[in-house]
């Protein structure tokens, strides 16, 4: 039914259009708009001559008046149809209408017996949204009354399937011919359009004609969307469409388009004159069209926002706060050591110089503005070697290279040989002492970078047998039998995809085809928990940066976070369309972002569950994000081959990076935040500076309502370098605690 849409959309449209649906009696429905002051084409009609049909469905609506007890509205109806006090006391079949939580809105301006229906069905604002053809919510219940279907099916018939591509060729001259201002917006109208009406057609076995439909307009489309529509030519039958998961999904959930008001009245105002309901319909059933006030966006701007699978995320999807400052550090106490008295004439000041280089906003006394309380979730405490560690982190900090493009990094690569295991996966620990990598044969492999060998704890016996009080004790519990350069895991049953380590370096995760998630002990390289919740693969796991929590995602499209002492799940994150590629913590733990092949990335708040950012841009499946140091920005990478810097507290990208030529598997921020490295499959790592990137933008509240992004075009100024390797694919990135950058791939011969 081509009913006003909802109460945001049309708050202004009410006001000078007034819209009249009306049957003619052969299933077609005409939309017909009308000024204030002009007459309906409709005409008067007091008598209730007309078909059966008609009026039967009157009575029906004035049954279901008179149950929700609107007798005033009762009688306006009776009247201005003609009908005698007694006429809708007779027994009727069917009943339907819909109340708006008081008077319904019944104008007395005359029209026939359809058209007050429709005047009833269309709400004042406040009523809730109709949306589907034959559903009308009744406010005063708020459920579906069973019965309103049978009389509202008229309106869901399908349209002619030989008009289809003349509605569309009508539509697609209508935008060709609008201005230049509003013509890049309307056009974004297409693909969904033409997606519908292709599966409409499929639907109702019209198999001809949306070949027919598909061959004829499938070249307009963005090029872009050409894998969706790949997929899309292969169902040409509706037992295709059941068993898609894909385009179920495009049927069910609706295609998001960012509309300037003025576009979408032109919009609007030509498909009631053209009387084009089918077109009306797709656009109300299946399309959420997100106005905003002020002007057009421009081709160039679109552009950078569009190529997800449902269309942009809603302005109203971004508007949450998110506390993306840093938690405050504790304060440890570092003890002088004789070599740095010497090196450093006063230890403390390269300590207080740290912060104010990093503008982390940790250790520092004060609390970051933008960080959550500190107690929002609850993390884990710290422990001795916990603190020891963030000793040695700061010691190591004082002899950090700043960077920066006159002071690049210099970069180690670990290429691994004769990997015809096939490497899946790589992860280095934070002090960069291990190395581990998931391969295809279902091992994870963990070899030590140090000369430091891997040893085993020694059995329950030997241990009895140690001085617990004695001070190298945990030197004495390693059994130097076991030393050895790697140590093989054991325990998938299919390809390891995503592996971390623990902060501590104590655990290592894996996540594998085989839908499980494994926690592995590094002291007896044995594993503790088998992590049971996913029904599919699982493509990516990572911890979080305090530790004990951490997040994997997959195929079953769900992120989960979990905890290393809870078998089930603490969060569940549902709502991406496709599968979760990648995932990433936030620096402060208190969030978290996924990637997925529907091209989207997502950010989670884990203390609710609810996505906070849907951020839009990728043209192919995300398989990389890297969060800076501030947590302030992030960066991501797809297989389109472009990197997409984001603002994460207005939720708005703020940079395209070009110059790879292949999926982009590895991104990371240097220490400080200054450089962003990316490691492509097109075997290259490039540099880019990320201090002059962030500094150029310029963000308003503007901006951030209506996505009037400006990207500057300097990929070129931005880039550092690029270090290509022999013929080895780059698939993880690290900065060691000193800025020297660490790079992994397995060599392709």
């Amino acid at each position: 039914m081509a009913a006003v849409q909802d109460g945001q959309l049309n708050l202004e449209v009410e006001k000078d259009i007034k819209t009249e649906i009306t049957n003619d009696g052969s299933g077609n429905i005409n939309v017909n708009s009308s000024s204030p002051g002009s007459t309906s084409s409709g005409g008067k009609s007091k008598s209730p001559a007309g078909s059966g049909e008609d009026q039967q469905t009157l009575l029906a609506v004035l049954q279901f008046l008179k149950r929700n007890k609107l007798t005033e509205s009762v009688d306006i109806l009776r009247r201005e149809a003609g009908l005698s006090a007694d006429a809708d006391d007779s027994p009727v079949s069917e009943s339907a209408g819909a109340g708006s939580g008081g008077v319904p809105n019944v104008s007395a301006d005359g029209g026939d017996a359809n058209s007050l229906l429709s005047r009833v069905s269309i709400a004042t604002p406040v009523a809730p949204p109709v949306t589907a053809p034959p559903k009308v919510v009744a406010a005063s219940g708020g459920e579906d009354q069973p019965d309103v279907n049978v009389v509202l099916s008229a309106y869901s018939q399908q349209g002619d399937p030989v008009l289809y591509p003349l509605y569309y060729n009508g539509l697609k001259k209508f935008i060709e011919s609008v201005l230049d201002c509003h013509r890049a917006e309307l056009s974004q109208v297409f693909y969904p359009l033409f997606v519908h009406m292709y599966l409409e057609l499929v639907y109702n076995n019209h198999e001809n004609e949306a070949k027919q439909f598909f061959e004829k307009f499938s070249g307009d489309q963005e090029c872009y969307y050409e894998e969706d529509l790949r997929i899309l030519s292969s169902m040409s039958k509706k037992e295709h469409m059941k068993g898609n998961e894909t385009m179920l999904d495009f049927r069910t959930s609706k295609f998001v388009l960012r509309i300037s008001r003025d576009s979408y009245q032109l919009l609007k105002r030509h498909l009631q004159e053209r009387q084009n309901n089918q077109i009306w319909n797709i656009i109300q059933e299946h399309l959420y069209i997100d106005i905003f006030d002020g002007m057009p966006r421009s081709k160039s701007q679109i552009d950078a926002m569009s190529g997800s699978l449902a269309g942009e995320g809603k302005r109203d999807a971004n508007k949450a706060k998110v506390f993306y400052g840093l938690l405050k550090e504790p304060e440890i106490e570092v003890p002088l050591d004789d070599e740095d008295e010497e090196a450093e004439n006063e230890e403390g000041k390269p300590k207080k110089k740290k912060p104010k280089k990093d503008s982390m906003g940790s250790k520092s006394k004060k609390q970051d503005p933008n960080a959550p309380q500190q107690t929002r979730i609850p993390l884990p405490e710290l422990k001795d070697s916990d603190k020891l560690d963030k000793i040695m982190n700061m010691k190591e900090a004082t002899k950090k290279i700043r960077l920066g493009p006159d002071n690049l990094p210099s970069i180690c690569f670990y290429s691994f040989l004769n990997a015809y295991q096939g490497l899946t996966a790589v992860d280095f620990t934070d002090d960069s002492s291990l190395i581990a990598g998931g391969f295809a044969d279902s091992t994870v492999r963990v070899w030590s970078v140090t000369p430091k060998k891997l040893r085993r704890v020694k059995s329950a016996a030997d241990l009895s047998n140690i001085d617990k009080e004695s001070d190298d004790v945990l030197e004495r519990i390693m059994d130097e039998k076991t030393a050895s350069e790697s140590k093989i895991l054991y325990g998938h049953s299919g390809p390891v995809y995503g592996i971390s380590f623990s902060p501590d370096r104590n655990y290592l995760l894996s996540s594998s085809e085989d839908g499980t998630v494994r926690l592995w002990s590094l002291q007896t390289f044995t594993c503790l928990v088998g992590y049971k919740g996913h029904n599919y693969p699982v493509w990516d796991t990572q911890f979080s940066p305090y530790g004990y929590y951490f997040i994997s995602g997959g195929h079953d499209r769900v992120a989960r976070l979990w905890a290393t002492d809870h078998y089930q799940p603490l969060r569940m994150f549902a709502g991406h369309l496709a599968d979760i590629t990648c995932t990433r913590f936030h620096p402060n733990s208190n969030y978290v972002a996924t990637g997925s092949a529907d091209r989207t990335i997502r950010l989670w708040d884990v203390l609710t569950g609810n996505c906070v950012r849907i951020l839009t841009g990728h043209k192919g499946p995300v398989h990389s994000l890297a969060f800076s140091p501030n947590g302030k920005f992030m960066a991501s990478g797809a297989t389109d081959g472009r990197v997409l810097l984001w603002d994460v507290g207005h939720g708005l990208m703020v940079g395209e990076l070009k110059g790879h030529t292949d999926t982009i598997y590895a991104l990371k921020f240097s220490r400080d935040g200054e450089i962003l490295a990316s490691g492509s499959m097109d075997n290259t790592v490039k540099l880019w500076d990320t201090l002059k990137a962030f500094d150029d933008v310029e963000l308003d509240d503007f901006t951030a309502a209506t996505g009037h992004i400006h990207l500057p075009e300097n990929s070129q100024e931005l880039l550092l370098g690029t270090y290509m390797t022999k013929s080895t694919p780059v698939i993880h990135l690290h900065f060691t605690r000193r800025n020297l950058l660490l790079a992994a791939g397995a060599y392709n011969p």
